[in-house]
């Protein structure tokens, strides 16, 4: 079964919120209205929706990588 890396880069991110709202499974935000990744290793049923929040973020600061 394959597996992904999920990381969001808080210094670029702005905070929309995109993608808390589109893959809430995956992402959530902080008390400074920053996204982070509150689950890291992802499987095949979170892979779609923290791929289409990657893709939606307006300042491209999600980071999806494949280590299995």
């Amino acid at each position: 079964m394959a597996k992904w890396k999920v990381w969001v880069d808080r210094d670029v991110c702005i905070g929309d919120a995109i993608c808390a709202s589109l893959c809430p499974d995956v992402f959530e935000m902080d008390d400074e209205g920053k996204s982070f990744a509150k689950i890291e290793l992802i499987d095949e049923s979170l892979y779609d929706c923290a791929k289409e929040a990657a893709e939606a973020c307006p300042v491209s600061c999600i980071h999806i990588e494949q280590i299995e």
